[in-house]
C-alpha cells in the first residue's frame, strides 16, 4: 500500500490550536522549526518530543500565511514563476512538520499525539480551503493558465500548471461565496471523521486478546507461533498463558492451523466485528457521515456521486470502467471459489464433521488440502523466508536492476529503536536517497502495510534534493533465539512496499508536487506490484531464499511446489478482494445519500453480486481503513487495475531476461524517473511500446 504523506498545499491560520502555557516554546528550542542538523538532513526523531508539535505547527501555518500573501500581494503581472511556482515553492516548513507528525501517527502514536491528530484536523483542512477558495489567488493562477498555449513551457512546468490550476477548480474555487462555506463545513468534519475512523480501529485492534491458559487448546499451531504467544502474554503481564491477538501475523497464522474451531470462531468474531461493536469505538455512524458527506461534497462540485470525483483523475476515468473489470474478474473468481468452498466441504465430511464451512474455517482447511495436494506446508517455506534475507532479496534484484547498492546506517536517528536505516547510492556510486524500513507490530502503530515520505524528492536549481523514503509492515517477529521467519505472503509484501520506495527513491523531477508517487491511484501500485514478480520467480527464489539455520538455498523441489501451488486458493483470494473494491464503489459510486443500517448496506451488496457465506469482504465496512481514513476512497479497485499493468510489464522482462539492461533502463526512465509527470497511460506505451494485455493477469490467477 502507498500512503501518502499529508502535504499541505496552502494553509491560512495562524494559531496556536489547543496550547496550553506549558506548550508555548521558544522556537530555538523546537527542533522542529529549525534546520536539522542531522546526517542527511533527516528528521531529529532524538530530540523531537509532542509537545513541539502544535507549537511547529503554529508556526508553519504562520510562515506559510506570509508566503502565500507575498504571492497575492505580488503588483507584477501573474506569471508561470512568480505565481505557479511560488505556490509550490510554499509552505515548505509545513510540509516538513506535517510529514513528521503524520507518519509518526501511523508508526508509533500514542494518546498525546492521536489528541493532536483529532484537534488539527479541521484546522488544516480550514487552511487549505481558504487558499484553494481564495478568489485573489485564483485570478493569478487563472491568468496564468490562459496563457498556456504562448509560454512555452516544457513538460514538467506544462504539468505543474495543469495540475495547478485542475488542483483549485476540484477544491470549489468557481463555486459561489455560499458554496464555498458549505464547502469548507464539509471538508472540516470529513477531516475529523477519517481522523476518527482509524483511531477507532486501532483501539479496537488493541482491545481484544484472545487468552489461552491450556497447551491442549494449542494442538495444530507451530511452535514458533506459540513460542511468540508465549512472550507477548508475558509481556503482558499473563506469564504462563498464551496471548492472540488481532495482528495479522497473529491472527492469520492461528486461523490457518489451530485445531480448536471454537477458538477461531472467537478469534474471528472480534477481527469481523472491530468498529461494530456500539461502544466507544464503532465505526458505523462515522464511516456513513463519512460516505454522505462525500457525496454532498461531490454534488456541491458539480459531480454525479464521489466515485466520479475520484476517477476523473484516475486512469479508469469513470466509475462504469471500473465496475465492468471487477464484475468480468468476478464471475470467474466465484466459480472457482465455489469450487474451493466445495472442495473444502468435502474435507470436513471426510474428518466426519456436519457443519457447513464458515470463514473462521477457509484457512485451516485450505491449508490441509494444499499439503495433501502440493506436499506444501507453510512452516516448510518460512525457514528460507528469513527477513534479512528477503530484504537482501529485494536489495539484489535492484541492484541487478539498476545497479544500486543500500548501506545500513548507524549515525542516524531514529523513530523507534527497532527502525532501519539505509543509504541508497545510484550506479555510480551517487546518492540517490534514504530508505527507513520498520517492520514488527506493535501497538502503537496501526496494521497493514505502506510506503511514506519524509521528504519526496525535487529540485533546487540543478541539485537534485535527495528523498527520504520509509515503508513500514506488521511482520512476525522474531522469537527466542530465532529470526523473523516470515511467510510467503509477508515475503511477497516486503517487495511490494520496496517497489513503492524505489517509485520514490529514484525520482528525478523538478517539482515535488510531481515527485515519486505523486501518480493517480491506479497506476501508483505498478512499481509495487511488479517487484512481487521477482519476489517469486524461481530464478530469484534460489539467490535469496536461504535456510537462516543452514545457509542453504531453497531447493528445486520446494520451488516447484510453491509454483504448482501457485494458484491455489486463487478463487477466494480474488473474490474477497473484488467483493472489497465493489463495497468500496457501493458506498462511493452512489448518487443518492445513503440511509438505514451500515451492516443492512454491507449485507445487500454483498448479496447483489452472490458473495458466499464462506467468505467475507477482506475489509467489512467498520475496518476498511483503506477507504474511510486512509485515502483509497472509491480507489481499492486499483490493485487489480495495476495488477493488469505489472503482470503485461514483467512479461516484458520475462520476454527478453530478468535483468535485462535495456528493459530495466526503459522501465526506470520511463515509470520511476517520472514520477507524476506525464499521462501514466503514456509513460505505459512509452516504456512497453503497446497498452497492457489483461490476459498475462488472468494466467497469474487462475482464471479464465
Amino acid at each position: 500500500m502507498h500512503k501518502k504523506s499529508f502535504v499541505p498545499f496552502f494553509v491560512i491560520a495562524s494559531i496556536c490550536v489547543g496550547c496550553t502555557d506549558g506548550e508555548k516554546t521558544n522556537s530555538s528550542d523546537n527542533p522542529l522549526l529549525n534546520a536539522y542538523e542531522t546526517p542527511f538532513e533527516v528528521p531529529p526523531f532524538d530530540k523531537i518530543k509532542d509537545e513541539h508539535f502544535r507549537p511547529a505547527f503554529a508556526e508553519a501555518l504562520k510562515l506559510h500565511n506570509i508566503e502565500i500573501d507575498s504571492v497575492v500581494g505580488n503588483a507584477e503581472e501573474p506569471s508561470f514563476q512568480n505565481t505557479i511556482v511560488a505556490l509550490e515553492h510554499a509552505g515548505g516548513l509545513l510540509t516538513n512538520v506535517s510529514s513528521v507528525f503524520y507518519n509518526l501517527n501511523g508508526a508509533h502514536t500514542n494518546d498525546s499525539i492521536q489528541a493532536i491528530a483529532k484537534d488539527m484536523a479541521p484546522v488544516l483542512s480550514a487552511h487549505r480551503d481558504e487558499i484553494r477558495l481564495n478568489a485573489k489567488l485564483f485570478d493569478r493562477v487563472k491568468a496564468v493558465y490562459a496563457q498556456k498555449e504562448t509560454l512555452k513551457l516544457d513538460v514538467e512546468d506544462a504539468k505543474l500548471l495543469e495540475e495547478t490550476y485542475k488542483s483549485f477548480v476540484r477544491s470549489g474555487a468557481n463555486l459561489s461565496d455560499v458554496d464555498k462555506e458549505k464547502l469548507k463545513k464539509i471538508n472540516a468534519e470529513i477531516a475529523v471523521l477519517t481522523t476518527q475512523f482509524g483511531q477507532n480501529v486501532l483501539a479496537e485492534t488493541n482491545a481484544f486478546e484472545l487468552v489461552v491458559d491450556k497447551e491442549e487448546d494449542l494442538k495444530g499451531l507451530p511452535d514458533a507461533l506459540k513460542m511468540a504467544a508465549a512472550e507477548t502474554a508475558t509481556a503482558k503481564g499473563k506469564e504462563g498463558k498464551w496471548v492472540f491477538t488481532l495482528q495479522n501475523s497473529s491472527i492469520m497464522p492461528f486461523l490457518q492451523y489451530a485445531d480448536n474451531r471454537a477458538l477461531r470462531q472467537q478469534i474471528w468474531a472480534a477481527y469481523q466485528q472491530r468498529g461494530n461493536n456500539d461502544n466507544a469505538n464503532d465505526n458505523k455512524a462515522v464511516l456513513l457521515k463519512v460516505a454522505n458527506l462525500r457525496l454532498e461534497k461531490a454534488k456541491l462540485l458539480g459531480y454525479d456521486s464521489h466515485a466520479a470525483y475520484v476517477l476523473e483523475e484516475a486512469m479508469a476515468a469513470n466509475p462504469a470502467n471500473v465496475y465492468a473489470l471487477l464484475n468480468k474478474l468476478w464471475t470467474s473468481a466465484l466459480v472457482k471459489a465455489k469450487e474451493e468452498a466445495a472442495d473444502i466441504q468435502q474435507e470436513i465430511e471426510a474428518a466426519q464433521d456436519t457443519f457447513q464451512v464458515a470463514p473462521y474455517d477457509w484457512r485451516y482447511y485450505a491449508e490441509k488440502i494444499r499439503v495433501k495436494r502440493f506436499a506444501l506446508n507453510e512452516e516448510e517455506i518460512k525457514p528460507y523466508f528469513g527477513l534479512s534475507a528477503v530484504r537482501e532479496g529485494a536489495f539484489s534484484t535492484a541492484n541487478k536492476l539498476w545497479g544500486l547498492t543500500f548501506v545500513a546506517l548507524n549515525n542516524v536517528p531514529v523513530y523507534h529503536p527497532e527502525v532501519e536505516v539505509y543509504e541508497v547510492k545510484d550506479k555510480d556510486g551517487s546518492h540517490l536517497g534514504l530508505l527507513y524500513a520498520d517492520f514488527f507490530p506493535r501497538e502503537s502503530k496501526r496494521s497493514g502495510a505502506w510506503m511514506t515520505s519524509y521528504r519526496s524528492q525535487y529540485k533546487k536549481g540543478d541539485k537534485r534534493i535527495a528523498p527520504v523514503i520509509s515503508i513500514v509492515c506488521n511482520f512476525t517477529k522474531p522469537v527466542g533465539d530465532q529470526p523473523a521467519l516470515l511467510t510467503f505472503d509477508e515475503a511477497n509484501t516486503l517487495f511490494h512496499e520496496f517497489g513503492h520506495a524505489l517509485h520514490g527513491l529514484l525520482s528525478n523531477v523538478k517539482y515535488q508536487s510531481l515527485a515519486g508517487t505523486s501518480v493517480p491511484r491506479d497506476f501508483v501500485e505498478l512499481p509495487s506490484q511488479i517487484m512481487e514478480n521477482w519476489a517469486s520467480d524461481p530464478e530469484v527464489l534460489k539467490s535469496y531464499a536461504k535456510h537462516y539455520q543452514t545457509g542453504a538455498a531453497i531447493p528445486d523441489s520446494l520451488i516447484a511446489k510453491i509454483e504448482s501451488a501457485g494458484t491455489f486458493d486463487q478463487g477466494f483470494a480474488t473474490t474477497e478482494y473484488v467483493a472489497a473494491s465493489l463495497l468500496d464503489l457501493d458506498y462511493h459510486a452512489t448518487t443518492v445519500p445513503i440511509s438505514g443500517d451500515v451492516n443492512t448496506f454491507e449485507k445487500e451488496s454483498m448479496d447483489k453480486i452472490g458473495l458466499i457465506d464462506a467468505i467475507i469482504p477482506r475489509y467489512r465496512s467498520t475496518y476498511f481503513q483503506h477507504i474511510f481514513s486512509g485515502g483509497y476512497s472509491a480507489g481499492y479497485y486499483a490493485y487489480i487495475w495495476a495488477e493488469v499493468l505489472d503482470s503485461d510489464a514483467f512479461a516484458a522482462f520475462k520476454e527478453k531476461g530478468l535483468y535485462d539492461p535495456a528493459t530495466a533502463a526503459s522501465f526506470r526512465k520511463n515509470i520511476l524517473e517520472k514520477g507524476g509527470t506525464e499521462n501514466p497511460a503514456d509513460m505505459y506505451r512509452a516504456f512497453r511500446g503497446q497498452d497492457p494485455d489483461p490476459v498475462y493477469l488472468m494466467k497469474k490467477r487462475g482464471l479464465k
